[in-house]
């Protein structure tokens, strides 16, 4: 059994690292010349690749949620344990804080700003594919945590990376990564009153994918030995007598 502080640790690390190659794999081309194309393809393949890693390192830990859409769902489904999710959230803001100052500090000598607001101002189309974007990414964690699947990591992390590319919004799909993309100079910053309607389209789409995921398609209640956290199923054990 991981002890709390073991898991505020993992959640706030990985969605620290999260942030950093959300935000820095787009500085990063840019500085280079690279036009915004290829740029986005960078950045979804950065972080389906970085995230993948997060959660094989961190899932056995905290069960990888590194956002707080997913824990608020999970919590009341009970894909977690019962009065954590406060404390995993506040270590997911933080974290995602954390990975926005390092970002800005690795690339100080390029642009020496620690906190920017950013003015990227979002459209009803994106606010609409924020919903949508969440929605499978808390049912694709659904689908593997209750189907017991041993492939959550790359499942999650091909799922960003696919819809970051197919969705107008480029799929933040995390109220966190949004926190932090409201204070970089970066392209994929968000003005503050759009990342406000972003965290809700986020909520909205989480728990749209809660009642379906739990209520339709595996409408098995959770026995409490059978929590299997996002991530992280352990494999039976099948003794040959």
């Amino acid at each position: 059994m991981k002890t709390l502080k073991q898991k505020l640790t993992a959640e706030l690390i990985g969605t620290m690292f999260l942030v950093i190659v959300a935000i820095a794999s787009t500085i990063l081309p840019m500085t280079i010349g690279v036009d915004m194309g290829v740029t986005v393809f960078v950045n979804a393949v950065a972080v389906a690749f970085v995230l993948f890693a997060l959660i094989e390192a961190f899932a056995p830990i905290s069960g990888a949620h590194f956002n707080p859409a997913v824990t608020l769902a999970l919590s009341r489904t009970g894909e977690m344990r019962k009065g954590e999710a406060p404390y995993y959230i506040a270590a997911q803001f933080a974290g995602a804080f954390i990975g926005l100052i390092t970002v800005h500090l690795m690339f100080w000598d390029t642009n020496p700003v620690l906190i920017s607001i950013s003015s990227n101002e979002m459209t009803a189309s994106q606010f609409f594919a924020e919903i949508v974007g969440t929605f499978i990414l808390v049912g694709v964690i659904y689908g593997c945590v209750r189907g017991k699947s041993h492939a959550t990591g790359m499942a999650v992390a091909f799922l960003v990376g696919g819809m970051l590319v197919s969705t107008v919004s480029t799929m933040f799909a995390n109220p966190a990564v949004t926190f932090a993309r409201m204070m970089t100079y970066a392209i994929c910053g968000i003005a503050p009153l759009s990342g406000l309607v972003f965290m809700a389209m986020e909520v909205i789409g989480a728990l749209l994918a809660m009642v379906v995921f739990t209520k339709v398609l595996y409408p098995a209640q959770l026995e409490k030995k059978d929590i299997c956290e996002p991530g992280y199923c352990p494999p039976k054990i099948i003794e040959i007598k």
